[in-house]
């Protein structure tokens, strides 16, 4: 089909979501919600009456002991716990005296989403002020609780990032029809997650808003990470990160958007009160939980003891993040996050712990790795990623398949891919809820069919399906999505934490993947601690990742071959792999290696004598129930697509 017809069928597809209303019907939308803002306060106090915070103490302690600018304290927590980290949240958001900011990925309608938003929404009401930044495409789908949300209350206010032909929900058409007309445009998205309180505290890393982040999914959570920084660096950098954010072009008030405005418009109002469209059960699934989490948010010794006892005092804090306009050609290049983490990378010395769950590096990436495998002191590069049983980005490990060889033979990289039922992992299983389902509930689900990539239905109208970042941006609601059937039951976990340890000098917590998404289309930021108790903890973390309980290895394939068809094979390998297809050629360079413990073995690298007695071979995608011939097909189905540069 030529380009003219693409063009065409997307204006065609597209058009019913297309018709915008004019400004002054925006204009009066928005006079109305601000018209029906109420301004009452449930507190008389100065202060708003927030509820005592260990954790926002953290910033004024940091404050006290800060010695200019040259001597700054900070504290710095680790959140690897999903629970933890929601707690976190709504302590600080609780405790909040002036101001709570807030910028996210992904905010979905669900426990977590509607709990969040009603503190946010009470802190307002005791006279805070919040500011809620949400990018548009994987945000708040209820365009009615948008529009209640657009009339809060004075304190209140919500803007969407990039919306797509101006509306704050994108239905599968306009999906298509922005990314064939407006395909740059439409792809850069805010991946930013922060949440500043009082210019004191911060917390920022992978996490959006959404039950699988936090230990609330009974089917598929995240194993990721958050870092709590409270001091200087948060009244500074951050705060002006998100200035700059906030007050872009691209980050619309959500009254000045279409869809919002004609609800706003055909009640001559929002509606009158959030409770009427859902911030209270019964939309909330299993308000025993929520109850729980309150109630542990609202005890301030346990929160002292188990969270904010835990945090280190730090000194050096820096925190990197792209500016709103890194997508204009104008932009200088050594503001964005992607060259501090580069020029950071570059000057390892000994080691490099790199952990992301979607090892698909950008060109920029590639070069770097290369030039430092290539040095006569190359540093050890370690990397933590998904196995294909961990991960819910199918295209995206299509694509690591590919360059698995590029990988461990020209960048030297020692590659630990997550298991989908690690034995070690921060995950809370009873808060997920998985427990309490039938034996039956409780089954493996039966082998997946193949269905090409761009079919009517995605796996996000299949129960207990996931939807990763990287996949939401690059198909929509109709590509093959969600983590593929395993041979086991069980609640799977994948990886979704982006760190970095550098020599154990510095420990990074971010939301870059170093991959094309990262570098060119989205917007990333990421925190650098100079600190060697925190780079121990991190470190710490990444190594019980890569732990034989909780990864596989992937490593060069054993062959008895002659040294001649050894070399025509791995020769005949690396040119299909230079093709802009996925290579078909059938005799893989590597593939995944689990630990067999014995009385004369322990975990070893891949190079050595031990790791060939100790590991065995457990094939290219082990535990997943679907045939390899039928993974081949939707890889070679993936790529014939042409999805590779913006995975």
């Amino acid at each position: 089909m030529t380009r003219g017809w693409l063009l065409a069928l997307a204006l065609l597809v597209g058009a019913p979501g297309c018709a915008s209303l004019g400004d002054a019907e925006r204009r009066q939308a928005a006079v109305l919600a601000e018209a029906a803002r109420p301004a009452t306060l449930t507190c008389a106090r100065a202060d708003h009456c927030p509820h005592p915070s260990p954790l926002r103490e953290l910033g004024d302690a940091a404050w006290r002991e800060t010695r200019g600018a040259d001597a700054p304290r900070h504290y710095a927590l680790l959140l690897d716990q999903g629970q933890d980290a929601l707690l976190a949240r709504i302590n600080l958001i609780r405790g909040a005296r002036t101001s709570i900011y807030i910028q996210s990925y992904i905010y979905a309608e669900d426990d977590t989403g509607y709990l969040v938003m009603r503190e946010l929404v009470a802190a307002a009401r005791r006279g805070v002020r919040v500011r809620v930044l949400l990018d548009q495409m994987y945000s708040v789908e209820n365009t009615r609780l948008t529009a209640a949300l657009a009339a809060a209350h004075v304190n209140f206010e919500l803007r969407l990032y990039n919306p797509t032909f101006n509306n704050a929900h994108t239905n599968y058409l306009e999906f298509v029809a922005g990314a064939i007309l407006r395909f740059r445009s439409f792809n850069q998205r805010m991946h930013n997650k922060l949440l500043l309180v009082d210019d004191a505290v911060a917390i920022t890393g992978g996490r959006n808003f959404q039950d699988r982040y936090f230990d609330w999914d009974s089917d598929y959570n995240y194993r990721d990470r958050d870092v709590l920084v409270a001091g200087p660096v948060a009244a500074q950098a951050m705060r002006e990160s998100f200035e700059a954010f906030w007050r872009h072009e691209r980050a619309v008030p959500a009254s000045h958007l279409d869809d919002v405005a004609r609800q706003i418009l055909a009640g001559r109002g929002p509606p009158r009160t959030l409770d009427e469209i859902g911030l209270e059960p019964p939309l909330i699934k299993r308000p025993d939980r929520v109850a729980r989490l309150l109630a542990a948010s609202e005890d301030v010794e346990g929160v002292r003891a188990v969270l904010a006892a835990r945090a280190l005092e730090v000194g050096r804090v820096e925190f990197l993040a792209d500016p709103p306009g890194k997508h204009e050609e104008e932009r200088h290049a050594e503001l964005d996050a992607s060259h501090g983490l580069r020029a950071l990378i570059a000057g390892a010395r000994e080691k490099v712990l790199l952990q992301t769950p979607y090892l698909v590096l950008s060109r920029d990436a590639r070069a770097l790795f290369r030039g430092m495998h290539e040095r006569s002191d190359a540093p050890t590069v370690i990397v933590s990623t998904n196995s294909l049983a961990a991960t819910d980005a199918f295209p995206v490990y299509a694509l690591s398949h590919k360059y698995k060889r590029t990988y461990l033979r020209e960048l030297g990289f020692r590659i630990y891919e997550y298991k989908p039922f690690p034995l070690d992992s921060p995950i809370d299983v009873a808060a997920t809820g998985a427990l309490e389902r039938t034996p039956e509930e409780r089954q493996p689900p039966a082998p997946a069919p193949v269905r090409p990539f761009g079919s009517a239905r995605g796996d996000t109208d299949e129960p207990g399906s996931a939807v990763s970042e990287s996949t939401y941006a690059a198909f929509g609601s109709g590509g093959r999505r969600g983590p593929l059937p395993l041979r086991t039951a069980g609640v799977r976990v994948g990886l979704h934490a982006k760190s970095l340890v550098i020599d154990r000098r510095v420990g990074i917590v971010g939301t870059h993947n170093f991959d094309p998404r990262s570098d060119h289309y989205n917007t990333e930021s990421a925190v650098a601690i100079y600190d060697a108790a925190f780079v121990d903890a991190l470190t710490e973390e990444i190594e019980r990742d890569i732990a034989p309980d909780n990864a596989w290895v992937v490593a060069r394939r054993a062959q008895d071959w002659t040294p001649v068809v050894s070399d025509i094979n791995y020769n005949l390998g690396k040119l299909f792999e230079a093709l802009p297809l996925f290579d078909i050629w059938p005799v893989r360079y590597a593939t995944s290696y689990e630990y067999v413990p014995g009385p004369d073995c322990a975990p070893a690298a891949p190079d050595t004598e031990m790791f060939r007695r100790c590991y065995r071979p457990v094939g290219d995608f082990p535990e997943v129930n679907v045939s390899a011939k039928a993974i081949y097909t939707r890889i070679f189905t993936a790529f014939g697509a042409g999805l590779a540069p913006i995975l």
